[in-house]
């Protein structure tokens, strides 16, 4: 995960901090750490970090403490923020979100969630733009194959045809979408809301993590007696079929 990116851990026990700066710092990322809630504010305003990842129990200011003071603030408000944390009561998690967490990490915690994590988080603001979309047509419960959806992309709006839609993946708790002109647009959606909406001669739910435009299949590959795997057309990925879609997907594509 090379970067360059910059990122400030806010975290009161040594070892860990410790433990974390190093394994950071040995995938490129330039790290800062402070070990109570008032002195990670201070670094927010003046380091500016990418991304910030906290936890929660932490001295002088807590960790929604410090979420609810930078989101105040429209210099830093916008920056990715992670909770580190040993809670994982509802409540806790539901004022966490509340706030504008991106996500909780509980401890203890395998390195490659937080990694896979925060390579979420810069994909999401460098790649994608998470989006609000409106439907041209808005009293339909369903869309018709040449439908347009509103896109806001980046500073600007783009109408996208639903025909150029390729798939849609989920990316917990986020989907992406992926049109044939675009790059992939991470939604606060699911793919069940999607699949009752998208015209069922076209699309085909393939996983529980997966829908497709059959339109855009190049080939179909028999893979052992319970798995079919699709390519799509410029797209150097392969789309599994999962056994639980298998018969569904075979009728569908006869």
């Amino acid at each position: 995960m090379a970067s360059n990116k910059k990122i400030l851990l806010i975290e009161d026990d040594e070892i860990l901090l410790s433990n974390l700066k190093e394994i950071l710092e040995e995938e490129d990322f330039i790290v800062e750490s402070a070990s109570d809630g008032e002195a990670g504010i201070d670094k927010i305003y003046h380091y500016k970090p990418d991304l910030i990842i906290c936890d929660i129990s932490i001295p002088k200011k807590n960790g929604y403490q410090v979420l609810k003071e930078i989101s105040e603030k429209s210099k830093v408000k916008d920056i990715p923020f992670i909770y580190l944390t040993a809670k994982t009561q509802r409540d806790d998690l539901r004022l966490g979100m509340q706030l504008g967490a991106d996500d909780y990490i509980f401890k203890p915690f395998d390195i490659d969630d937080l990694l896979n994590s925060i390579e979420l988080r810069f994909r999401k603001k460098t790649n994608y733009s998470i989006k609000e979309i409106s439907i041209s047509n808005s009293n339909k419960k369903t869309y018709n194959i040449d439908d347009s959806i509103l896109m806001k992309v980046g500073n600007s709006k783009k109408m996208c045809l639903i025909k150029n839609l390729k798939f849609i993946k989920s990316e917990n708790p986020y989907i992406s979408i992926k049109f044939t002109d675009m790059k992939n647009i991470l939604l606060r959606e699911t793919l069940d809301e999607w699949e009752n909406k998208l015209p069922e001669k076209y699309f085909i739910r393939i996983h529980r993590s997966t829908i497709i435009n059959k339109n855009y299949i190049t080939s179909i590959q028999k893979e052992g007696k319970y798995c079919l795997t699709i390519q799509l057309s410029n797209e150097s990925g392969i789309f599994t079929v999962s056994k639980r879609y298998l018969s569904k997907v075979k009728n569908r594509l006869k």
